[in-house]
């Protein structure tokens, strides 16, 4: 691909989701351990914050501001329903409060901060224009403000995502993971333990404090991981990132796997004998969200795989900066019939054949999907 294609779109999808986990570092660092009023239930139950509201606002305003508004279509997970309710009157000033906060530092990262604050209605109307359903056609933005909501509110993993679809492809996958260690041993424990243990020894330069932005541009064999903007620092870009490869091993016995923390929308026994059956023999990595594609893309895994439960189906927010960046890392993505996954049906991986299978390569790759065709009937899915 070319150089200069979608060279301006990457910058500032980079900024704006190094600027959107500087938001969500702040917003969590207040929540943790306190039985705070900035967590609401959706209808599915699944938990949203302050801070899910706060980036894509934040995300929006910065889009629209850059591109036009006209020209910006957003498919994102959030809608303003719960927030617009007269019960939520503070949820929504702190909204408000921490949009403002946020992008008044935009300078720091190299973009535009407003003329003055945005009122209640500016920042409702940027969380309200991320309505597009995405499709085969045209330019989607797309957007998980806060991925693995769940790691997020206990002080855990969690991601923000943005991706960039064109004709149904995507073409630019951002990945910010602010609680990921630059360090893999630390993925095996809590966040709040490895805190603990830096607050005894001052870490090195490039410890786990600082967390971490991955990006990828489709068609360029290369997947940057920069660490994160700490304090009073600007962001340099691109001069601070570094490039990230999968890892080598083809070997299963040897191979980390991930798998989802979250039991309600996967089939965890499912995935237990295809790991018994594959030969894998090392501890799981069990970590919440989209971190499980920066793990892969960075090495620290071979495999991450995910069946969902009767009824449940993937939204592509969830997916699409994940897999560019895999992918564009050297990995191998696709559902558990081998087929690519398709980012062009609307806001759900339509026609996903059973789960999807990330590998660090096509060798381990194609063990695991022999070994689903061969489970798979066995199974009782």
């Amino acid at each position: 691909m070319d150089n200069a294609m979608y060279s301006e779109e990457l910058a500032v999808a980079v900024r704006v989701v190094h600027m959107a986990c500087c938001l969500c570092q702040r917003v969590q660092d207040g929540l943790v351990g306190t039985s705070s009023e900035q967590v609401k239930s959706k209808d599915d139950d699944s938990p949203v914050t302050v801070a899910d509201w706060s980036v894509q606002a934040t995300v929006s305003w910065i889009l629209a501001e850059v591109f036009g508004s006209q020209n910006v279509s957003i498919v994102a997970e959030e809608e303003i329903q719960t927030l617009s309710k007269p019960d939520s009157a503070d949820l929504l000033e702190a909204v408000v409060n921490t949009v403002n906060e946020c992008l008044s530092e935009a300078p720091k990262f190299g973009l535009k901060c407003p003329d003055k604050a945005l009122r209640t209605s500016q920042v409702l109307d940027a969380i309200s224009r991320c309505n597009s359903t995405g499709g085969p056609k045209g330019r989607h933005w797309i957007l998980d403000p806060v991925d693995g909501t769940l790691g997020f509110v206990r002080g855990d993993q969690y991601a923000v995502a943005l991706a960039l679809i064109e004709d149904g492809k995507v073409v630019i996958g951002v990945l910010g993971c602010p609680n990921y260690p630059m360090n893999k041993e630390w993925l095996n424990y809590h966040n709040k333990f490895y805190q603990a243990m830096s607050k005894q020894s001052p870490p090195a330069s490039d410890s786990w404090e600082k967390g971490c932005v991955m990006y990828a541009r489709r068609g360029s064999g290369e997947a940057w991981m920069q660490p994160m903007v700490l304090g009073d620092q600007k962001l340099e870009w691109p001069n601070s990132a570094r490039l990230i490869k999968v890892s080598s091993i083809d070997n299963p016995a040897m191979a980390t796997f991930c798998e989802p923390v979250e039991k309600a929308n996967s089939n965890h026994s499912f995935t237990k004998g295809l790991v018994h059956s594959v030969g894998l023999r090392k501890q799981p990595l069990r970590v919440y969200s989209m971190v499980k594609y920066a793990a892969i893309a960075r090495g620290d895994a071979e495999i991450f795989m995910k069946f969902a439960r009767a009824g449940y189906k993937e939204k592509i927010w969830d997916h699409a900066a994940g897999v560019l960046i895999v992918e564009e890392a050297g990995g191998v993505v696709t559902d558990a019939g081998g087929r690519p996954l398709d980012f062009s049906r609307g806001i759900y991986l339509e026609g996903l054949d059973r789960g999807i299978i990330v590998c660090s390569g096509a060798a381990l790759h194609e063990k695991i999907i022999g070994a689903v065709y061969a489970s798979w009937d066995s199974s009782n899915l």
